[in-house]
């Protein structure tokens, strides 16, 4: 009898046992009076075809002894059957299908045991190995949309067909043997690795919607390579480690980066553009920036000769959204209670709300912001002034529909109150809470400057700010005040529109507390060259117009600039005024300080992004403020996790990159308080990496037209692997290149 295996973990299954059965019409009915037995045995809740029925609070245990080990019992059936599936020693859930919505509920019930989607191959009998009653004994509390879960365990799930569909599942939909009969899902040579987390398991796919190819000899790759390969209907990523290949997306969802040219480490590729890092066995993403993972492709070899099969539509999107669980409370939008409370739709809170819906939380998520645009890629508004809220968001009206995460816009919190555990909106609306999550981000600081009335001068915090900004700066003149990252990415990105871009700054030199005043130099010699003009150690005294209309913009030391937009980007600090008497501590600066699980001083309270002082592991725990895009996606990730119950630390290694003129310059690390800047490169022709260092240690990098060499550091710090400071002074940087792609 020919089977199919599956396993979280990816690798290989052993047989069916002799402890395997069938069902049919005749023993249905015993099974399920056994089951009622042991039911009542053990004081459980009865599961019975029509209906579904438990005791809150109490586990429903599995029927049947034998067949041994961790594996899952489903059974599965076109018409009304019943199934049960679980994860052992954890929570096991029963669902009964009826003749619509199986697959669905089946799946919802996977991805609640935090398994990978599952999708049956057909519409008939099937069953597997049973597990041991004593293997259920352990098993906790049935889990709907509780916010605690225990740590997960192993599971296997294995599937018997009946005997006599044996011939047909060997067989391709054109009746031939199928060249997948024989593989296996774990990417070992002559086996095949599992597509999109379920192909495995579903061998019936349409052949016109998959594409076939060879594209390598077993000996063109050794392990640890990568190599883009072209399987005719789209490109795939094809990796060999530790002897096993397997084959993903060749794209970062996040921008587009190429995966070949990033750095493959310890079963993960990381982007060699914005640090984004993904599984290479599941797709899954694993660190940010980004939110969606990637497909996986089935790969196996056949006389020594490398085979991906491939699904057509997930080559040409290069890009998997994870399944998510949806509601499962019947909720009122006026109900003025939320299980899940966020305020703030940014990076921390949607991947908060996504993180909750992909471990199986199933109760109501309510997400609101003060913008009146659904969740959008911030960090592009300085650099593309043009792009409207529609191309530049992050999410659908849609996709908040379907994974029922409510959004409120142009909602403000005005306090807060840990004790009632209520949030006080401006509009009066009171909502009480169980878990919330405050990711309010930061706010610009206010210039001080004569003539606050007069129009045309902008804080760039909207789509239409960036609009405005690029409209008005048309064949104009433009003042760009404080040599912030925004700031300056404003004046790069209006030197081919504006007649003028003027820059003020009150240090010598920009950029020069972050990057250092060697890069620092570099860096305004470029804007130079590109016609910008500079007013360093100088500040705004008045803004003077006419008709109402920005006309000059006059200068402490007495110069007057012509100016018909204006742009301050003096930076910004944290969004937390409406904490005062809240009972949430934030510090001297506004901050608001959290531990490692992202917790607040208050039980239940959450915080992340712009607004928190987090412990950073690269640094001794110290408490840091870092806003950077991809820092608040990890600060949401963790949160949701602990709000569900799974204890997750903070362990991520800041990444940060910025563009200016076609060139990017990435960061990563933490280079608060560096005594010396060592230069590898050539900093006149803009290539050139720069290594931040304090005492004898590296505790930061950024480069530019260098790549991957940011990447390939952040994977030395993420290991906890210190960089001394005499390891990159010499200028051989062998030690961080490896054999990496092809």
């Amino acid at each position: 009898m020919r089977s199919h295996y599956k396993q979280a973990g990816g690798r290989a299954m052993q047989p069916l046992c002799s402890s395997c059965c069938f069902l049919n019409e005749d023993n249905r009915a015993d099974r399920r009076e056994q089951q009622q037995r042991d039911g009542e045995a053990r004081g459980t809740g009865i599961l019975s075809q029509g209906k579904r029925s438990r005791q809150k609070g109490e586990g429903i245990r599995g029927a049947g002894e034998g067949g041994g080990g961790k594996s899952v019992l489903v059974c599965y059936r076109s018409q009304r059957d019943w199934v049960t599936t679980g994860k052992l020693d954890w929570i096991p859930v029963h669902l009964l299908l009826n003749d619509t919505g199986n697959e669905e509920q089946l799946m919802s019930a996977m991805a609640r045991l935090d398994l990978q989607t599952w999708t049956p191959p057909r519409k008939r009998y099937c069953c597997l190995r049973r597990p041991s009653a004593a293997s259920w004994r352990n098993s906790g509390p049935i889990m709907g949309g509780c916010l605690s879960k225990p740590k997960p365990v192993e599971v296997k799930v294995e599937l018997t067909l009946l005997e006599k569909e044996r011939e047909t599942d060997a067989m391709s939909p054109n009746g031939k043997v199928s060249p997948f009969s024989e593989c296996r899902p774990n990417g070992a040579l002559g086996h095949c690795s599992d597509e999109d987390s379920s192909a495995a398991l579903r061998p019936y796919q349409k052949s016109r919607d998959y594409v076939e190819a060879s594209v390598c000899h077993v000996k063109d790759l050794e392990n640890g390579q990568m190599r883009e390969v072209d399987l005719g209907a789209g490109r795939a990523l094809l990796i060999k480690e530790h002897g096993e290949f397997c084959a993903i997306g060749h794209k970062c969802p996040h921008y587009g980066a190429p995966l070949v040219k990033g750095v493959l480490s310890k079963g993960h590729v990381r982007c060699p553009w914005h640090g984004a890092c993904f599984n290479i066995a599941t797709g899954d993403i694993e660190d940010f920036p980004g939110l969606d993972s990637l497909p996986t492709f089935q790969v196996r070899v056949e006389k020594d000769k490398v085979i991906i099969r491939a699904n057509k539509q997930a080559l040409q999107s290069q890009k998997r959204t994870k399944s998510m669980s949806r509601c499962s409370a019947v909720i009122n939008s006026s109900t003025s209670f939320s299980h899940v409370l966020i305020i703030g739709a940014g990076p921390a809170g949607l991947v908060c709300a996504e993180t909750l819906r992909q471990e199986g939380f199933t109760d109501r998520i309510v997400m609101c912001t003060m913008d009146r645009h659904l969740p959008y890629d911030r960090p592009k508004l300085s650099k593309s002034l043009e792009s409207t809220a529609e191309q530049l968001r992050l999410r659908s009206a849609e996709f908040f529909q379907t994974h029922n995460i409510e959004l409120l816009m142009e909602k403000e919190v005005v306090s807060v109150d840990v004790r009632t555990k209520t949030v006080m909106f401006q509009d009066g609306l009171k909502m009480e809470y169980r878990k919330l999550l405050i990711a309010t981000g930061s706010t610009p600081k206010p210039l001080s400057y004569k003539g606050k009335d007069v129009e045309n001068v902008f804080y760039l915090r909207t789509p239409e700010d960036a609009n405005s900004i690029a409209r008005l700066a048309n064949n104009k003149n433009a003042v760009i005040v404080g040599t912030s990252f925004i700031g300056m990415e404003v004046a790069a990105a209006l030197t081919d529109k504006a007649h003028s871009v003027s820059v003020i700054g009150i240090d010598a030199i920009p950029f020069r507390k972050s990057l250092g005043e060697k890069v620092g130099k570099t860096m305004m010699k470029m804007f130079e060259n590109n016609r910008v003009k500079f007013y360093m150690q100088n500040e705004v005294s008045e803004m003077r117009g006419h008709h109402g209309q920005l006309k000059e913009v006059v200068l402490k030391s007495g110069k007057v600039l012509r100016a018909d937009v204006c742009v301050i980007g003096t930076g910004s600090g944290p969004a937390t005024s409406f904490l005062r008497q809240s009972g949430i501590h934030v510090d001297s600066k506004g901050f608001i300080p959290v531990s490692k699980t992202m917790q607040t001083n208050a039980e239940g309270v959450f915080a992340g992004g712009d607004a928190v002082a987090f412990p950073l592991s690269g640094r001794s725990n110290k408490k840091v403020n870092i806003s950077h895009w991809q820092m608040a996606h990890v600060h949401g990730r963790v949160a949701a996790l602990n709000m569900m119950g799974t204890t997750t630390e903070i362990k991520t290694v800041p990444y940060f990159w910025t563009a200016m003129f076609g060139k990017s310059i990435r960061y990563a690390g933490h280079g608060e308080g560096f005594d010396d800047v060592i230069i590898q490169g050539d900093l006149d022709e803009l290539k050139f990496v720069a290594f931040y260092t304090k005492s004898e240690e590296v505790i930061a990098v950024a480069s530019m037209n260098y790549d991957p060499i940011v990447s390939r550091v952040a994977e030395v710090f993420g290991s906890g692997k210190l960089i001394k400071k005499r390891d990159v002074e010499t200028g051989d940087m062998s030690w961080l290149i490896e054999k990496g792609t092809q």
